[in-house]
């Protein structure tokens, strides 16, 4: 304990101080701790608890000055270890942190609140060992606290224990006297998570027992009755799993897992059915229909299960419902049935002899009623979104133009005309359809926010900033700011994207580093929550969200800005001052030279209006009292010393939480031959082999690293060589070191696919190999077999822009050639004209 003390009034001040801390009052506690030292200059607790109090207050050098101070002063003091802790964890310095509360501890072992903390921070960072030690000990120190026993559970559980976590439970439930009468929420919760426990073991007949013995005491009887035909249903109980599933069916009939649950618990579950179980299944759908007349479900599922003259039936009858109520999602709720291409030439058909009878007797046909007015509207709509569906661009435009014609006023098609548009390549138009549907309706947040997004899109960055400062908040000095501090990544992402097509790479970097702030943010957060989630006693909430922020960077976003920065990086590495335009292409080095002092002399003027500008801008900011961004340009990041590095850090969580997936190992692949790390790069090859060994930026990725270790030659270490050659034949089968041989084998194994990547990836594999010009011409051929009618399923604009940039990479003369072709494919394709 502390060797110094304080006088009567000074310690009744200091007790003050510590109240101020806890109740957050900063300004307050920095003025008492002040008031303490002039009395008392030399108290180190107080010198440490000013340090802590300045901290808060962004004092943040003083801070740290003050507490090592008061660690000086009095160096056995429990509670300046503890704050010189609490700085640490502050400052997210957990390890620091850490070795302060477990050096405080020393002093104070029984001082619960510096236990408490040390738990937090190892359950944060997932340090489960020490993590369910320190539960044990608080355990041990207070025997009569619910939450203590609850927190060892849990630790147990993290640790993937679920049997001795189950223990401490049973254990603790059985010094319960006084159980509640009726039902309890934290005693349900824990109920129930005991429940998921004695599940997790595999337990699942011991499982619905336990689940027998709590019904009287569970507040949250839907999650009881789920489980329970989950049981029945997992034990081989149809009858019972039956009922459990009616009973839940009647209390939400629109839940998708209740009617699989059911159909499943009546023996139809498999996932190819006979035409004798498609008839039960159709059977008993139609009578949920009848039981349940108003869900949607319902009459949707029959959809999926019925084939041939049984499926027009149904589907005629459901089309023809929906599009005379009117309903816009009809096309997103039956897209998933064109994977059948049976079934979506049957759509097409009933809804074109739908658009062929409104127009001729205003009904859908067999003498019907005749239909309100807003049918053909419909009709008209669905077609549009099918027809775009199939990549029928020109269909798709007449029938939403009709449709605009029809009704002028409608946003949705507007926004589909947009979606068209976007699909064809002609972004630029797709951006002003969608400006059209803001304009109908300039409330509605989420049609400002498509319209900034295609205007992104279309690269028209000044147009999209105008229009998504709109529903931010006006008295903001920096509006754009605020999307930040919403971490709304859907911006970022877009603004990246359009800058790293526009060349921008430091602008670029500068957003996908924003997005990689907001889930370090989110992982942070989750930092109040493991004290709150057991004082509150959501444990089955709680455990879901320690496992979501174990995966959280596996999310698509992530993903996204990591690809994307590391492309970025890979950039600066390979043309650190920068790329050639295309416009320079074909350009003799007088020309170039030419075109560069024009270039710089239009940069110089535009950089000058700029600075102007942002000074104006920069005014404004200070005015209102904002912070002026210092690198707008995000000059920081492309000027890095160590560009692969800095793609090295995104890539580590892909590689430890999205190992499963081959793009991870592509990219890191593309680092580590960079950097000629021949080993990790194999590594890399190997597990993306693993993966999809047929994958196409595989196979080049493959010639490239054999040219590598080629060129690398006799000075390649021994030990690396010799694990190249023992995994050789895993990469090049038999074709040794021949890597004609091996890419004439991949694209005779993929000649029939109609794979335009793996076309793609042939060619570049054969410039590699062969860089004079009949390499370059064997080449050319291979990217031209794209106009093969065979290659139409896959000769997508993105896969034509792709090739075009690869004739590009190589210095074809075929370019030109290759690009009035793809115009013939895609008409309206902005990125085609540039």
């Amino acid at each position: 304990m502390s060797s110094q003390s304080l006088p009567w009034k000074e310690n009744i001040l200091h007790k003050q101080a510590l109240k101020c801390y806890e109740d957050k009052e900063y300004k307050k506690g920095y003025r008492l701790a002040e008031q303490i030292l002039k009395k008392a200059p030399d108290h180190g607790e107080t010198m440490a608890l000013k340090g802590l109090f300045g901290y808060h207050l962004d004092k943040k050098d003083e801070a740290l000055e003050f507490i090592k101070k008061g660690l000086v002063k009095d160096i056995k003091n429990p509670v300046c270890w503890h704050i010189y802790g609490l700085y640490h964890r502050s400052d997210k310095n957990y390890e620091e942190a850490m070795k302060c509360y477990s050096q405080a501890l020393k002093y104070d072992k029984e001082n619960l609140q510096i236990i408490r903390d040390l738990a937090v921070i190892q359950i944060h960072t997932r340090n489960y060992d020490a993590f369910a030690d320190t539960r044990h000990r608080l355990l041990e120190l207070r025997p009569q606290n619910r939450q203590f026993w609850i927190g060892l559970a849990i630790a147990y559980h993290t640790m993937g224990k679920p049997d001795l976590a189950i223990k401490v439970l049973v254990a603790y439930e059985e010094t319960l006297t006084d159980l509640p009468t009726r039902p309890d929420y934290e005693h349900s919760e824990m109920l129930l998570y005991h429940n998921s426990l004695i599940e997790e073991t595999g337990d699942i007949k011991g499982a619905l027992e336990h689940l027998s013995t709590i019904e009287n005491h569970v507040c949250d009887q839907k999650s009881l009755k789920e489980k329970r035909a989950q049981f029945h249903l997992a034990l081989g109980q149809p009858e019972n799993a039956e009922a459990g599933y009616r009973a839940l069916l009647a209390h939400n009939p629109d839940n998708l897992a209740y009617f699989d649950g059911l159909r499943k618990s009546t023996g139809l579950g498999a996932d190819q059915l006979s035409a004798e179980e498609q008839g039960k299944v159709l059977t008993l759908l139609k009578e949920l229909q009848q039981e349940y007349p108003r869900s949607n479900t319902a009459k949707r599922l029959p959809l999926r299960y019925a084939t041939g003259e049984a499926f027009m039936t149904i589907a005629d009858e459901y089309l023809r419902n929906m599009l005379r109520k009117g309903v816009p999602s009809l096309f997103v709720n039956i897209k998933t049935l064109y994977s059948d291409k049976e079934k979506q030439q049957a759509i097409e058909k009933l809804v074109l002899g739908y658009l062929a009878e409104l127009e001729k007797s205003k009904t859908f046909g067999n003498g019907g009623a005749i239909e309100p007015p807003t049918a053909l509207l419909w009709t008209l709509y669905f077609l549009g979104q099918h027809f775009d569906f199939q990549h029928q661009t020109d269909k798709a435009l007449s029938y939403i133009e009709r449709a605009i014609e029809h009704t002028p006023t409608l946003v949705e098609l507007y926004m589909t005309k947009g979606r068209i548009l976007k699909h064809a390549g002609d972004y630029v138009q797709a951006a002003q359809a969608l400006k059209e549907a803001r304009k109908l309706d300039k409330q509605d947040r989420f049609i400002n926010s498509k319209c900034t997004k295609y205007l992104l899109r279309a690269d028209n960055m000044a147009d999209a900033e105008k229009k998504v400062v709109k529903f931010t908040r006006a008295d903001l000095a920096d509006r754009l700011n605020d999307l930040v501090e919403m971490q709304a990544m859907w911006f970022s992402l877009e603004c990246g994207e359009s800058n790293m097509r526009r060349g921008l790479i430091g602008r670029a970097l500068k957003r996908f580093h924003q997005v990689e702030k907001h889930f370090i943010d989110i992982t942070e957060d989750q930092y109040d929550f493991h004290l709150y989630c057991l004082r509150k006693m959501t444990l089955r909430a709680y455990i879901s969200l320690v496992k979501l922020e174990d995966q959280l960077r596996t999310h698509p976003y992530f993903v996204r800005a990591a690809q994307n920065a590391v492309q970025c990086y890979l950039r600066v590495f390979d043309k650190p001052e920068g790329e050639e335009p295309p416009e320079m292409e074909g350009m003799s080095e007088a020309e170039k030279k030419k075109y560069r002092n024009k270039m710089r002399k239009a940069e110089l003027k535009e950089s000058k209006k700029a600075e102007e500008q942002k000074a104006q801008a920069d005014q404004e900011i200070l005015k209102k009292g904002g912070k002026i961004d210092e690198d707008p340009e995000g000059l920081k990041y492309t000027n890095t010393t160590d560009p692969l590095g800095e793609a090295l850090k995104f890539l580590k969580p892909l590689q430890e939480l999205a190992a499963e997936r081959i793009e991870t190992h592509l990219m890191g692949f593309e680092i580590y031959i960079r950097k000629n790390k021949l080993a990790l790069a194999l590594r890399e090859l190997l597990k993306s082999i693993k993966i999809d060994a047929d994958n196409a930026t595989l196979h080049e990725q493959l010639v490239r690293f054999a040219l590598a270790v080629q060129k690398t030659g006799d000075t390649i270490k021994p030990a690396v060589k010799a694990v190249i050659d023992s995994h050789w034949e895993t990469l090049y089968q038999k074709n040794g070191k021949d890597l004609a041989s091996f890419t004439a084998a991949f694209l005779n194994k993929n000649k029939d696919s109609g794979s335009v990547p793996h076309l793609i990836s042939a060619a570049m594999a054969v410039s590699l190999i062969d860089t004079s010009n009949k390499g370059k011409s064997k080449a050319e051929e291979i990217i031209f077999r794209i106009a093969d009618a065979k290659f139409a399923g896959t000769r997508s604009l993105e896969n034509c822009l792709l090739a075009r940039k690869t004739l590009k990479a190589f210095k074809s003369g075929r370019v030109q050639e290759f690009t009035k072709k793809a115009v013939e494919w895609y008409p309206l394709a902005t990125a085609l004209r540039s």
